[in-house]
């Protein structure tokens, strides 16, 4: 098809649809404003829009264009009260778009920023990501209420939550454990209900990463990190450790469990209560989580994070390389 010919049918096909709306909107105005005008008016705009109606069944592209010419003509001159302002359209249409973006914000994705270094290497510093807030439950906004609970957080997975001792703040975390189960680390090794979490050691002499620290406003590069693959219920993803910050066991010195948690007798570790879930940053040796404030209430959680949208920050600007990334 030559571009003379595409242009041409793309004409066609614009009348149409242009067609097809004024002869609604005429018959609206009918409905609603009949009784305001002469009956011979009535039959001029009815008859006006059936002519119309048939020349877009039949195709007669000139007869289109004729009955469009007319029908336009006797809205004007008999309905003009019924016919939109260019105003009214704009407001109205983005009303709309503003009621449904609202209504996917509150219900169903949510846009959010990450602002530490806790969840490196899953999430840097900037990257902005998208959760999905459907799959844990439908939240009533401004409230912890939901209703259509499809499923439970599962281990392994990167959730939005609300901070427990600060209402006002969103943290991301991986959860580790799940209510009833028992948690421990020994020797920066998780072990959950007894078993260490698989993990493999990734050889990478040169491991360092990038950080930003929000007290002096400067970006700082923390060098000879240890990384490892972790797989956790089907979950595989990366994790950093510091060797220079030493071990960082829990519960510390094989105490007491913390606030929030049940000693468990009978072995080491701490037992996450009923409805709640047990949470690490993936940066283990510098992330503050529930081994120092205690489990997430299920009612807390906000979605699961899903995909890296955007990314920028530090030396690098643009992160095109963490563009579309599905987090792990």
């Amino acid at each position: 098809m030559t571009l003379a010919g595409w242009r041409a049918g793309a004409r066609r096909r614009r009348v149409r649809r242009e067609a097809r709306a004024l002869v609604r909107e005429a018959r609206a105005a009918l409905r609603r404003h009949g009784h305001r005008i002469a009956e011979a008016a009535q039959g001029e705009l009815r008859g006006a829009a059936d002519d119309l109606e048939k020349a877009g069944q039949t195709g007669d592209h000139d007869a289109l264009c004729r009955g469009l010419v007319r029908l336009d003509d006797q809205v004007d001159r008999h309905v003009p009260y019924a016919r939109k302002s260019t105003f009214r359209e704009y407001a109205e249409s983005i009303g709309v778009a503003v009621l449904i973006a609202l209504f996917l914000r509150a219900f169903v994705v949510e846009a959010f920023k990450i602002p530490s270094g806790s969840m490196i290497p899953t999430m840097e510093v900037g990257d902005h990501i998208f959760v999905n807030k459907f799959i844990y439950g439908i939240r009533i906004p401004f409230t912890k209420w939901k209703f259509f609970d499809y499923r439970k957080p599962h281990r392994g997975e990167v959730v939005v939550f609300i901070y427990p001792r600060e209402p006002d703040k969103d943290f991301i975390k991986r959860i580790v454990a799940v209510e009833g189960d028992r948690v421990a680390v020994r020797h920066n090794q998780v072990y959950v209900n007894g078993k260490p979490i698989h993990r493999t050691p990734i050889d990478a002499p040169d491991c360092h990463y990038l950080d930003y620290e929000e007290g002096d406003d400067r970006w700082v590069t923390h060098q000879h990190c240890v990384k490892f693959e972790e797989e956790l219920d089907g979950a595989r993803y990366v994790t950093v450790y510091d060797p220079h910050r030493g071990y960082q066991d829990y519960p510390e010195g094989g105490g007491s469990c913390p606030d929030g948690m049940l000693d468990d007798p009978t072995d080491p570790g701490c037992i996450v209560p009923g409805g709640h879930v047990f949470v690490m940053g993936d940066n283990r040796n510098n992330s503050h989580d529930s081994r120092y404030w205690g489990p997430v209430p299920l009612e807390n959680i906000k979605g699961k994070a899903l995909i890296v949208w955007w990314s920028s920050g530090g030396p690098d600007g643009v992160r095109w390389r963490r563009l579309f990334k599905l987090v792990d």
